[in-house]
């Protein structure tokens, strides 16, 4: 098991930069969320430390390997990536891409399958096609789909984003729950769900990290105000943090 790492990253789209000399590093294990403004480059961050964006400047790592030289199936094995948007190139029902899923690194164990219909309460939907399925179902499908082999390392962003408040907890914490042995890193868009799960907080703006820290050590950083442009009433209860705009 190993961690991710990111090293003056710089991401380009005409005369936009969506990263800017960003560096970020994680250990094996944690669960990192990361938050910041609509623009702040957070689901460009996820392409480019799973591969499927390459920075004009800079390099990712696995390890003490740069991730361009693993192989497909390597990455299949370490590397778990939820999308914001996904859509298959087949109208596939919901059995056919959690076996894919399981296939695509190698293992196709029916026990494993079996554990992710019952974790995302897929059972009855096995043999609906992918484009029947409302926004919540897709959202825990594509979960069962990627988490069936249990990768190492877990990009994900925004996977709660379209699921009831049920499901968006459920989600959160057992995506958090995965740091005590697996890596996670999730861009998160519900701040309050962050601070009440994850272990540690990465906070962007302009394709620049402005603060990697602890939640406990962020609730009260004028950072948090100043990124998102308000300013937050901080309210704590037992199960966590409000956080409340009142301007």
């Amino acid at each position: 098991m190993t961690g991710i790492a990111a090293h003056e990253v710089v991401v380009r789209r005409g005369a936009a930069v969506l990263l800017d000399g960003l560096s970020l590093s994680t250990g094996a294990t944690g669960s990192v969320a990361v938050i910041g403004p609509n623009g702040a480059g957070k689901s460009t961050l996820l392409k480019v430390l799973v591969g499927i964006e390459r920075p004009q400047l800079g390099e990712v790592r696995i390890g003490d390997r740069e991730l361009g030289a693993l192989s497909g199936q390597e990455r299949a094995r370490t590397l778990g990536f939820l999308p914001q948007h996904f859509e298959p190139h087949w109208d596939l029902s919901v059995a056919d891409l959690v076996q894919l899923g399981a296939a695509r690194s190698g293992r196709t164990s029916q026990d494993s399958v079996k554990h992710a219909f019952g974790t995302y309460e897929l059972a009855g939907l096995e043999h609906r096609r992918w484009s029947t399925l409302s926004g919540g179902e897709r959202a825990r499908v594509l979960l069962a789909t990627v988490l069936v082999v249990d990768p190492p390392i877990l990009l994900a962003d925004e996977p709660a984003a379209s699921l009831d408040i049920r499901h968006r907890l459920d989600v959160a914490r057992a995506l958090a729950a995965r740091g005590k042995d697996r890596l996670s890193l999730v861009v998160m868009h519900d701040l309050e769900l962050a601070f009440r799960f994850f272990n540690r907080i990465v906070l962007m703006v302009g394709g620049r990290i402005v603060a990697d820290t602890r939640p406990s050590e962020l609730i009260n950083d004028p950072r948090l105000d100043d990124a998102f442009g308000v300013t937050f009433d901080r309210i704590s209860t037992e199960q966590g943090w409000i956080l409340r705009p009142v301007n």
